[in-house]
């Protein structure tokens, strides 16, 4: 009867042998135990397969010539998807048979009769490359969770329609221009852009426009060379070129000065860049994703955004939508961002009450995601006990009424317009404001081309004022 056992153990060193030899079973298994290694055994390739039904060994040692071949063995071993690397065993005159097995996917081969140095040897570096295969996976699969769509909290209709365009131009080269309020999330989805691309391997570049000092936003973005102006002792790699073959990320592009804008649109038309300096310009291969949160359009009729520009950003244009517009995904993403700020300040213990919930769903969020995320690392951090109540809030939050302070009138029997109680609160609200559309877009919730198209819609008449961002 063949060595058997009724269960493999599951260990990071375990090594399942196969061979129709039960001498040299013994042996083997004697052999690579010394080593350090566990050991199961089975006496050809239909028993392997039941054992690894069981458990999934690191490693399979198995002979290429037994009533189940080594050969059908790996076979299985690769159409069920199984990580665990195999290395093959034949007799010398068959050595062209375990390059066939190498060809389906085996690590390495060793000949009888055996020399149990080199199999060692053999097993040692098998090991080694599975053990950095699994950290590979670990780091991918954290990375996913990280940077991949799935990543993304929340499940309202606006953000998964916005996640699925994503995923889609994900898969190509085009120029991608997101468009969101601050704190909405909008790197978070370049990177998942990026990371599911074919240039995931490849550097992610993020650069804030509105960060550079107006004075150095050519030199830092594309770069110069030696003595190009005072103070350049020598050549400098500007944030594009070192996006090559990646990916660029602009943030807040709408803030990049004129001048520079026209360097940009020959790195998105030409393929090249013109270092500071430089008598000759210098290849690169980048995917641009650009994000603001201001209204370029507007910007270019006010001649501050070049509209050539413009269009070569928004081959894809994508908005994501602010958290007052998805009020859905606020319960879990109170879920998860508590969770990460419990295990980062060690709090594991610390809730919100009812009433405080109440009071995170119902606030508007200006700031949006980040802001969400900064209020509840503020309450785990100031907590005085494990419960957390309304007392604790900022203050801009205790005062926010379950309803947002609603109070509608009786509906009436013969039915109401729909539009015209919309147009009365958009002409009340501007009249409110002095016109200011601005002011009352942020009054009503809406943003203010949201605003604009419907004063057009209505015939209503407004300022021209305040920040393009709402």
């Amino acid at each position: 009867m063949p060595d058997r056992q009724e269960a493999i153990e599951v260990k990071a060193n375990h090594i399942l042998v196969v061979d129709d030899d039960s001498s040299l079973r013994r042996v083997m298994k004697m052999q690579l135990e010394e080593a350090g290694y566990s050991v199961s055994v089975a006496a050809d390739g239909d028993e392997a397969w039941q054992m690894l039904q069981s458990a999934e060994p690191r490693l399979v040692v198995t002979d290429l010539r037994m009533p189940i071949t080594g050969l059908e063995l790996l076979k299985r071993i690769a159409e069920a998807g199984m990580s665990t690397t195999v290395i093959v065993v034949t007799a010398f005159g068959t050595v062209e048979t375990a390059v066939e097995a190498m060809k389906m996917g085996a690590y390495d081969y060793v000949t009888k009769p055996l020399d149990f140095d080199a199999l060692l040897l053999v097993v040692k570096r098998a090991m080694e490359r599975q053990n950095l295969m699994e950290e590979v996976r670990t780091l991918r699969s954290a990375l996913d969770e990280r940077y991949g769509f799935d990543g993304i909290v929340g499940r309202s209709k606006g953000l998964l329609h916005v996640l699925d365009q994503a995923s889609r131009v994900a898969k190509t080269d085009a120029t991608v221009l997101i468009d969101g309020e601050t704190g909405t999330g909008k790197e978070l989805v370049a990177r998942a852009i990026h990371h599911n691309s074919r240039r995931s391997a490849r550097p992610f570049v993020a650069i804030n426009c509105g960060a550079i000092p107006r004075e150095l936003v050519e030199s830092e973005l594309f770069g110069y060379t030696r003595g190009a102006f005072t103070g350049a002792l020598a050549n400098k790699q500007g944030r594009i070129e070192a996006a090559d073959g990646g990916t660029l990320f602009l943030d807040e592009v709408g803030e990049l000065p004129l001048d520079a804008q026209v360097k940009l649109l020959r790195v998105l038309q030409e393929g090249e860049l013109a270092k500071l300096g430089a008598s000759s310009p210098v290849k690169v291969d980048v995917r641009v994703i650009a994000a603001t949160h201001r209204n370029l359009q507007a910007m270019v009729e006010d001649d501050t955004f070049r509209e050539d520009l413009f269009y070569r950003l928004a081959v894809v244009p994508l908005r994501l939508p602010p958290l007052r517009e998805r009020k859905e995904d606020i319960p879990e993403l109170i879920d998860v961002l508590l969770e990460r700020a419990r295990k980062r300040h060690g709090a594991e213990k610390v809730r919100l009450t009812p009433q405080v919930q109440q009071r995170l769903i119902s606030y508007r969020w200006p700031g949006n995601v980040r802001q969400l995320e900064n209020v509840l690392e503020r309450l785990i951090v100031l907590a005085s006990s494990d419960v957390i109540d309304v007392s604790e809030l900022p203050e801009e939050l205790i005062d926010v009424p379950a309803n947002n302070g609603l109070r509608w009138p009786d509906l009436p029997d013969e039915g109401i317009s729909l539009e015209a109680v919309e147009r009365d609160l958009i002409s009340r609200a501007l009249e409110r404001f002095g016109g200011n559309q601005t002011q009352a877009a942020r009054f009503l919730d809406i943003s203010r081309r949201t605003l604009i198209y419907r004063m057009e819609k209505y015939n209503l008449s407004g300022t021209d004022s305040g920040d393009m961002s709402s």
